[in-house]
C-alpha cells in the first residue's frame, strides 16, 4: 500500500471512531441502546420464581370492601394479626410497602398498628428518601451532588420501635426505567436525630436477611458495589403469567377467603396493587407495561436469593471498547468492495451482540448491547457510500481519459479491476506501433481541403478499427500519423503479436482504400508501418491543465524511426518482435542495411511477411 493512501486509512480508523464514540459518550444513543440492552439481558435473567415471595396487594377489589387509599392504620393491622394467627405456621417475614409516616387522624389505629408489629416479631415497614440537587462544600473545593438526600420519610416513632425499616427507593435512568436497585443510603443526622449520617439498607435487602436468619441459612453477600447501584434482573412467573410472584388481595385475607397457612415459612409483600394509588413504574422487564412498585422490591429480594448482581461496565471503559471496535472496522471497511465488508459487518455486529450475552451470563458484566453494532453499521454504510463515490469518480475520470483511446473490452476491464488506481508514470514491456500514410502530401497538394480532410478521416478511422480489433490503446494522432502501443494500461498477453495482427490489418486495409482512391482520383496511397518492442514510461504525461496517457522512451522513438523508413505496404519490425512472435512469424531480414537515427551499428531490421 502506498504511503498516502496509508495515512488516509490510519487517519480514517482514528478520526471518525472518535467522532461516533463522541456521540455515544455524549449520551445520544442511550435511550436505543436501553431498549436493545432490556431486551437481551432481562430475557437472559427470566428465570422462573419458586412460590417463596406472596404479594398481597392493596387492589381494586379491597379498595372496594374496605374503602378509598389512605385507609384506617387498623386495617393493616387486621392483616398483620391475620397472617401471624397460627404461631406454627406464620410468614417468615412481612414487608409492608407502606409508608406510614407522622401521627394519623386515629392515635389509637397508630397504637394498634404499632402493638402489633411488636407482637409479631417479623414486620418490615417502608422508609423513603427524597433526593435533589444540594451544593457540596468541602476544605478545598465545592460541587453539586445530584443525588442528595433532601427529606427523609420514615415510619412514626411508635411503630418504628416497633418493627424493621428500610428505604424503598430505586434508581430510574433518564428515560424514566427502572434498572438498578439501591443497596444503601446514608441519610444525613438531621433526619434521623444524631450528628452523624446513619446507613439504612434497602427494604429489600432486609426481609432478605430476615428470611435468611428465620431459615437458619447465611445470606448471599450484597452486590459489590462502590455507589450502592446494582443492576436488577426481574424474574418470571412459571406460568408465564404478566406478573412475576403469587399474590392475592388484602380482601381475600381479611374476608377469610386465604387460609393464613399457604404463607407458612414465606415472604409475604403488602403493598399497593391498583393503578390509582399511583405506584407503578417502567421497568426494563417490560417497558409498555408497567410495574407496581411492592413487585419491584419483590424481584429485589429474588434477586438478593440468587446472588445474581450484575454489574454495568464503566462508561469509560465501554467508550475505549467501542473505539477499538470502531478504529479495526473503519481500517477494513476503507476502500473496501461491498462482497468484502458485508460479512465483517454482520459476523462484528452479531458477534458483539453475542459477547454481550456470554458476559452477562458467565461474569454478570452488563455491556452496552446496541453502540457497537449500530456504529458498525454507521461505519459501514458510510464506507459503502464513499466507496461508491470514490468508485464513481474513478470510473469517471478512467472514462474520460480511455474512453477514445481503448477497445472497449480494455475499458471493460479497467473499470472492473480497478486499474485505474495504478496509472502514473510506470516502466513496462511494451509493443509500439506507428503508422503513415505514404504518397499523401503529394495526393493533397491537387485536391482541396474538404477533400483531404474527407481522406484523412477515412485512414484514420481504418488505423483506429484495426487497433481496436487487436484490443490495444490509441496513443495519439499527428497529422497523418498514428501511434497506438500493447500491454498498458492493462498487462496483455502476447502484445508485440497482438500489435503485428493490427499492422497487418492496416496494411491489408490500406489496399481497399487504395484503389477507392484510384478510383475517384486517379491517385492511390499505402502505408509504412513500424513496430518495436521493450521497455518504455506510460503514464499521464503533461501539464496539470493538459495531460495525456502516453509512452515516451527509445522503445517508442526507434518503433517511429521503423515506420519512417518502411516504404508503402511494408512493416518493419525489430529483432525483439521477431523474437517475440517465433514461428508464428514469416519475416525477411534486411540485416543493418537501413541506418536507423540514433541507434548504434548493427541494429537488425526486419520486414513482416505474413502471421500465422
Amino acid at each position: 500500500m502506498k504511503t498516502p493512501d496509508l495515512l488516509k486509512r490510519l487517519a480514517s480508523a482514528l478520526l471518525v471512531p472518535v467522532v461516533l464514540c463522541a456521540a455515544a459518550g455524549l449520551g445520544w444513543l442511550d435511550t436505543v441502546d436501553y431498549i436493545f440492552s432490556d431486551a437481551l439481558y432481562q430475557r437472559l435473567s427470566r428465570t422462573a420464581t419458586d412460590g417463596e415471595i406472596v404479594v398481597i396487594g392493596i387492589d381494586d377489589r379491597a379498595l372496594e370492601a374496605f374503602g378509598a387509599w389512605p385507609w384506617p392504620r387498623d386495617i393493616l393491622a387486621d392483616a398483620l394479626r391475620r397472617l401471624n394467627e397460627n404461631p406454627e405456621n406464620r410468614p417468615a417475614v412481612i414487608g409492608v410497602d407502606v409508608l406510614f409516616v407522622g401521627e394519623g387522624s386515629d392515635p389509637s389505629a397508630d397504637a394498634y398498628l404499632a402493638e402489633t408489629a411488636a407482637e409479631c416479631g417479623n414486620v418490615v415497614v417502608a422508609s423513603s428518601a427524597t433526593f435533589g440537587s444540594q451544593l457540596v462544600l468541602e476544605e478545598s473545593a465545592f460541587y453539586m451532588d445530584d443525588r442528595a438526600i433532601i427529606g427523609w420519610d420514615a415510619p412514626y416513632p411508635a411503630l418504628a420501635a416497633a418493627s424493621s425499616t428500610g428505604h424503598i427507593n430505586t434508581m430510574a435512568d433518564r428515560d424514566g426505567v427502572i434498572r438498578r436497585g439501591i443497596l444503601r443510603l446514608d441519610v444525613p443526622g438531621a433526619y434521623m436525630g444524631t450528628e452523624a449520617p446513619v446507613r439504612v439498607m434497602s427494604f429489600a435487602r432486609i426481609i432478605y436477611e430476615r428470611w435468611c436468619a428465620e431459615r437458619g441459612q447465611a445470606p448471599n453477600p450484597p452486590p459489590d458495589t462502590s455507589d450502592c447501584f446494582f443492576y436488577l434482573p426481574f424474574a418470571a412467573h412459571p406460568d408465564g403469567s404478566g406478573h412475576c410472584f403469587d399474590e392475592a388481595s388484602v380482601a381475600d385475607l381479611l374476608e377469610g377467603a386465604l387460609s393464613p397457612d399457604y404463607f407458612a415459612g414465606k415472604i409475604v409483600l403488602i403493598g399497593p396493587y391498583a393503578s390509582g394509588m399511583m405506584d407503578s413504574y417502567p421497568t426494563a422487564a417490560d417497558r409498555s407495561a408497567n410495574m407496581y412498585g411492592v413487585e419491584i422490591q419483590a424481584n429485589m429480594i429474588e434477586a438478593f436469593r440468587r446472588g445474581f448482581f450484575p454489574r454495568t461496565a464503566e462508561r469509560r471503559t465501554q467508550i475505549l471498547l467501542l473505539f477499538a471496535a470502531c478504529s479495526f472496522v473503519q481500517a477494513f471497511f476503507y476502500d473496501r468492495r461491498v462482497r468484502a465488508a458485508v460479512p465483517v459487518w454482520l459476523v462484528g455486529s452479531a458477534g458483539w451482540v453475542a459477547l454481550c450475552a456470554a458476559l452477562y451470563e458467565r461474569a454478570g458484566l452488563v455491556l452496552r448491547v446496541f453502540w457497537t453494532p449500530a456504529l458498525i453499521t454507521v461505519l459501514f454504510v458510510v464506507s459503502v457510500t464513499a466507496n461508491y463515490v470514490r468508485a464513481q469518480r474513478e470510473r469517471r475520470r478512467v472514462t474520460e481519459t480511455f474512453g477514445r483511446y481503448v477497445d472497449p473490452a480494455v475499458l471493460k476491464e479497467l473499470l472492473e479491476t480497478g486499474g485505474a488506481s495504478e496509472l502514473g508514470g510506470v516502466t513496462r514491456e511494451i509493443a509500439v506501433l506507428f503508422v503513415d500514410i505514404r504518397g499523401f502530401t503529394t495526393m493533397s497538394e491537387a485536391l482541396d481541403p474538404p477533400t483531404v480532410v474527407e481522406i484523412i478521416n477515412q485512414y484514420l478511422t481504418l488505423t483506429t478499427e484495426c487497433i481496436m480489433r487487436r484490443h490495444g490503446t490509441l496513443d495519439k494522432f499527428v497529422g497523418d500519423c498514428t501511434m497506438a502501443f500493447w500491454n498498458a494500461p492493462l498487462p496483455q498477453k502476447d502484445p508485440a503479436y497482438l500489435a503485428c495482427q493490427a499492422a497487418m490489418d492496416m496494411a491489408e486495409g490500406s489496399k481497399a482504400l487504395g484503389e477507392q482512391l484510384q478510383k475517384r482520383f486517379g491517385r492511390t496511397v499505402s502505408f509504412g508501418i513500424g513496430v518495436n518492442y521493450g521497455p518504455a514510461v506510460v503514464g499521464n504525461i503533461g501539464a496539470p491543465k493538459r495531460m495525456d496517457y502516453t509512452a515516451i522512451g527509445d522503445t517508442v522513438n526507434t518503433a517511429a524511426r521503423l515506420e519512417a523508413n518502411a516504404p508503402g505496404g511494408s512493416v518493419f519490425i525489430s529483432r525483439s518482435v521477431a523474437d517475440a512472435l517465433g514461428d508464428r512469424a514469416t519475416v525477411t531480414s534486411l540485416g543493418d542495411s537501413i541506418k536507423l537515427k540514433g541507434k548504434a551499428e548493427g541494429f537488425e531490421i526486419l520486414t513482416l511477411d505474413a502471421l500465422k
